[in-house]
């Protein structure tokens, strides 16, 4: 036989297995009769984590869940504790982990976590202290019947574990209207959250700045107290506090008393993270225990979207910041409208 023809006819079989090859993938199908192909990733919290060619990252209830398939093992632990390194398989309702150790059946609820052969249990990971960091910045600018320039920057990084949380933050706003400065201040802050029994905790605050436009050459706010969290879940935080503050503020005008006070510090912290986006509001409230009619109270809510690369995000959100005796010829309340970019990593 001609040695071309040959190779040609070899070609011919060795394309024609190849195509008629079943093509491997994992499978996951749900009540509602999805089924839907890709990478299983992980099972855990009561999610299962698919990565997918047709529509990028999936997240998936564990709930809605009726059968599991993977074609190369994993590492499943079941809510018993029973660890086993099989591949998993779905018959009748049921889930089958089949590996070198033998093989066990149990229901797709009864798996507590699954992750890749090599890597850490999620659970074991979620233990360990952590950091994460966000930094932001938005630019505004206007021209025309009048002009007006921004820009903001801020900072946080966060140390992060189920028993206590270490945070350090700072920020700069500065702007302009008219050619005149309608803000130009700057903060930088720690705040340590302990959580010594179940939903309770214990904190301590500082932050420190300073805020030209208002005259301020230096604040420093300092709390300490109690916190208490009303909702604790995965997705969905929303966390009380009470405590005692003192208050310093120096002013740059001679004329006006510097400020020291003591008194009460109370704060909210609500955070609700949905499929693909976040919603936060962070409110705090501090009387002074010589008159409380003084008071500052601040507060800030923003809308948190993902852009194409998730750890990036665009942020729509307002803040307040409300002095119920501020100095002369200022007023009591300052409001920002913020569209912001955020690029959060770890």
């Amino acid at each position: 036989m001609n040695l071309r023809i040959l190779s040609r006819t070899i070609s011919f079989f060795v394309l024609t297995a190849v195509l008629a090859a079943p093509v491997f993938a994992d499978v996951v199908e749900t009540k509602n009769g999805a089924r839907i192909v890709g990478k299983v990733t992980k099972i855990d919290g009561g999610n299962i984590y698919v990565s997918t060619d047709f529509a990028g990252d999936l997240t998936i209830k564990q709930a809605e869940v009726t059968a599991i398939t993977t074609d190369t093992p994993v590492v499943v632990r079941l809510a018993t504790g029973t660890t086993l390194q099989g591949v998993v398989s779905s018959e009748a309702g049921a889930v089958k982990i089949t590996g070198a150790d033998g093989q066990l059946t149990t229901k797709v609820d009864k798996v507590a976590a699954t992750w890749a052969p090599g890597q850490e249990d999620p659970a074991v990971v979620a233990l360990r202290r952590h950091w994460s960091y966000e930094a932001s910045v938005d630019v505004t600018g206007k021209s025309g019947n009048s002009s007006q320039q921004g820009t903001a920057v801020s900072f946080r990084a966060t140390l992060k574990a189920p028993e206590d949380t270490l945070l350090f933050y700072t920020a700069y706003d500065r702007q302009t209207s008219d050619g005149s400065k309608s803000a130009d201040q700057f903060k930088a802050g720690i705040d340590y959250t302990d959580n010594f029994s179940g939903k309770m905790s214990w904190y301590a605050r500082d932050e420190s700045g300073f805020d030209r436009v208002k005259g301020i050459d230096l604040y420093n706010t300092a709390a300490a107290g109690l916190g208490y969290d009303f909702l604790k879940a995965a997705k969905h935080l929303l966390t009380g506090r009470v405590g005692l503050s003192f208050l310093y503020e120096g002013y740059r005008n001679p004329a006006q008393d510097d400020t020291r006070n003591l008194g009460l510090d109370f704060g909210f912290n609500h955070e609700w993270e949905f499929a693909t986006s976040k919603l936060v509001d962070r409110v705090t409230f501090t009387p002074s225990f010589k008159d409380f009619s003084n008071y500052r109270f601040t507060h800030e809510s923003f809308y948190e979207l993902p852009l194409a690369d998730p750890m990036w995000k665009l942020r729509l959100g307002l803040s307040n910041d409300y002095n119920s005796k501020p100095g002369p010829g200022l007023k009591s309340m300052d409001t920002i409208y913020f569209t912001r970019l955020v690029l959060n990593w770890k």
